[in-house]
């Protein structure tokens, strides 16, 4: 009898904390009120398939060799990139018409030559001393043996005209006096494919300190489908939104129930996971600064790492409802009242 009630007291113990658990999150998701939803409906709509379609059968074309680092075709690409920003007047970090952080020789491994990071910006309104970091990798692979040519159309392609799309949406948004209250760093990232230094350059010289850092949002191969998602394609995998911020994962789960119902796939997020796709991306180097961070991801294609990833096996419909999520989150980040809190700091989480 005596076991009985002890082992009844700590089941209602274990319940009762349990219950105040739930209740916490249930706060915190409450607390996640959407911001400007007309505002953000009508400035998501300016990402679409066409202008995505038109600037992907640019960026992974045989004229930018496949972009591996430092060499002349990811030369190219980063004045592709630089360009584009010159002309949709989108501001460099640098108060100039420089839009590259330099990474010397030096700082990559032997053979490759110097490259850079390509950075656009924009300044936020209200509170401009924090930054919302969107990123894409734009360098690939290069040319093989034969002469064939890595186009990297999804890796990382499709990240990276998501970015141009994003950036491009919220530059009107600006133009017509609706701009971000925090600020917004587009960071194309160079030498991902060679070990993530890009990303590893930029967090140990950021040009914005990494403490007025809210999240990073990295995109890296969201234009394809995989094999366990034929059926039903409305997919997205969403990977370490929980790790260091729960405000983070429900704000990413409550801006996609409000405006797109995409199936988030928590699959590749399981710390157990054998892929580790977690720490395979760009966004892992700024996790490890203790930022919040999502990748974006569709998944490992037959095309994946070859050279038949081309722009024509892109879904950009596709391309474009996922363009479209990661803006408005980006959005809602930007624009909130509240700086998105990590776990430690979460007032709807402490004791």
């Amino acid at each position: 009898m005596k076991t009985f009630c002890i082992l009844s007291a700590l089941t209602l113990l274990g319940t009762c904390a349990s219950t105040r658990y739930t209740t916490k999150i249930n706060n915190l998701k409450n607390s996640i009120v959407i911001v400007d939803s007309s505002l953000v409906v009508n400035y998501y709509k300016t990402i679409t398939a066409t202008e995505l379609e038109t600037q992907l059968y640019q960026f992974a074309s045989d004229k930018f060799e496949g972009r591996e680092t430092g060499t002349k075709g990811q030369k190219l690409a980063s004045n592709f990139l630089k360009k584009f920003y010159l002309q949709e007047k989108i501001p460099s970090p640098f108060g100039t018409d420089n839009y590259y952080q330099d990474i010397p020789k030096s700082f990559l491994p032997k053979p490759y030559n110097a490259s850079e990071n390509v950075l656009a910006y924009i300044k936020g309104t209200e509170i401009p001393n924090e930054l919302v970091i969107i990123s894409a990798h734009l360098d690939h692979l290069g040319i093989e043996e034969n002469g064939s040519i890595n186009l990297g159309a999804d890796d990382d392609g499709s990240g990276t005209v998501a970015i141009m799309q994003i950036a491009q949406a919220f530059n009107k948004a600006k133009k017509e006096g609706y701009g971000p209250k925090r600020s917004i760093l587009f960071l194309h990232l160079t030498a991902e494919e060679i070990g993530k230094l890009g990303s590893s350059f930029y967090t140990k010289n950021p040009v914005f300190p990494l403490k007025n850092t809210v999240v990073n949002l990295n995109i890296d191969m969201i234009g394809r489908v995989d094999t366990m998602h034929k059926e039903n394609p409305n997919y997205l995998y969403i990977i370490g939104a929980d790790r260091l911020s729960k405000e983070l994962h429900y704000l990413s789960e409550k801006v996609n129930h409000s405006f797109f119902n995409i199936n988030l796939d928590y699959t590749y997020n399981n710390e157990d996971d054998v892929n580790d796709f977690y720490s395979r991306s760009d966004h892992y180097n700024f996790a490890r600064h203790n930022i919040p961070v999502i990748f974006y991801f569709n998944g490992i294609h037959d095309d994946y790492h070859k050279t038949s990833d081309t722009p024509d096996k892109i879904d950009y419909p596709l391309l474009e409802k996922r363009s479209r999520l990661i803006f408005s989150t980006a959005w809602q980040i930007a624009n909130q009242k509240n700086r998105l809190a990590l776990d430690l700091d979460n007032k709807f989480l402490k004791n």
